[in-house]
């Protein structure tokens, strides 16, 4: 199995991206191709590593070397069509020839999602693919979907969203029947916008057709009981949504962190607590899902957090191997195009 990673995608590229496939390597069974400029990727190894080559390191990872990349600020559409040895497009392409198994990248958002659809191609029958990240929850985790990839949406994307989180749940984490859940404002039927309220009626009245375990509305708050399996939602409310939970997340960690650290008497107290506050924290920490993955185009895609550092690239390497091994994809496939 083959790993596509672009090296030159993210705020803390090229350095996070060579040091988390490094760490990575030493777990996974995958050869990773770092996508990105040879030069610039062994002169990081240099600095980092002391050593002239990756090579010299592991075995287990090579370089695809490109001349261009896709920046933050390009018009994504622009940038697919006209940076062909970007990282990202070239990326792309040798997933596209099956010269790889999944494509990792943390660089430009907007650029991802267009050269996933333009260059690899949807899956027959899937109207628009969609952004699924992995959320801590109680005692277990669940699926964002969509998370920023569609702000503006019809029912039949979310119904579609629904069926894609079931069919990944499925065969990825082995969850036998899948309680899906819709974003709103309120538990009862008659809450929401006209969006949210067509959806529902369809997924109420056709989800056992569609093979959804459809439960109903869910409320943000209660997203994280650990009593739904995915959550469903258009992207511009997801990303919201993603955001917050994420900067919550952020504050706890400093608060908690700024209490046990306020004197000298709270510092003496925490110490029996810390292996509960270390498992807390890691329950909590969004690095441990790894990234995003992006459902309904024909080979496998994850989108990795812009900021993400060495320890959320490793986590996504690892992840990315989970997805592959899960078949999810040729799933998918199989299920929309035999309707």
């Amino acid at each position: 199995m083959k790993i596509l990673l672009d090296a030159m995608g993210g705020d803390n590229a090229p350095s996070a991206t060579i040091k988390g496939a490094i760490r990575a390597s030493k777990e996974i069974e995958s050869e990773i191709v770092l996508i990105g400029n040879k030069e610039i990727i062994n002169k990081k190894v240099k600095e980092i590593y002391g050593k002239e080559k990756l090579s010299e390191i592991t075995d287990k990872i090579t370089i695809k070397h490109t001349t261009e990349q896709i920046e933050m600020e390009d018009t994504p559409t622009v940038a697919i069509k006209n940076k062909k040895d970007s990282s990202m497009v070239v990326g792309f392409k040798i997933l596209k020839q099956e010269e790889g198994d999944v494509f990792i990248s943390a660089g430009n958002s907007g650029a991802l999602l267009t050269g996933a659809t333009l260059l690899v191609g949807r899956i027959k029958g899937i109207d628009r693919p969609a952004i699924a990240p992995i959320l801590p929850a109680y005692k277990k985790s669940f699926m964002l979907m969509d998370a920023g990839a569609n702000t503006n949406c019809k029912p039949l994307n979310l119904v579609q969203f629904a069926q894609m989180s079931t069919i990944y749940l499925k065969n990825t984490f082995g969850i036998k029947d899948p309680k899906i859940g819709l974003l709103n404002i309120g538990t009862e039927e008659t809450k929401g916008n006209d969006l949210v309220k067509e959806t529902y009626n369809i997924l109420k009245d056709h989800g056992k057709e569609y093979g959804i375990n459809f439960v109903g509305n869910v409320e943000g708050r209660d997203c994280f009981s650990g009593e739904i399996d995915a959550v469903i939602t258009d992207g511009f409310t997801g990303n919201v949504f993603l955001k917050t939970t994420e900067g919550i997340g952020k504050m706890v960690k400093r608060n908690l962190t700024e209490s046990l650290k306020r004197n000298i008497l709270t510092k003496i107290c925490s110490i029996p607590c810390l292996p509960a506050i270390k498992r807390f924290a890691k329950t909590m920490d969004y690095k441990e899902y790894g990234g995003a993955l992006f459902l309904g185009v024909k080979k496998p895609v994850v989108k990795a957090h812009g900021s993400s550092d060495e320890y959320l690239f490793y986590f996504t390497i690892k992840q990315a191997e989970n997805f592959v091994k899960s078949n999810a994809v040729n799933k998918m496939k199989e299920e929309f195009e035999k309707n």
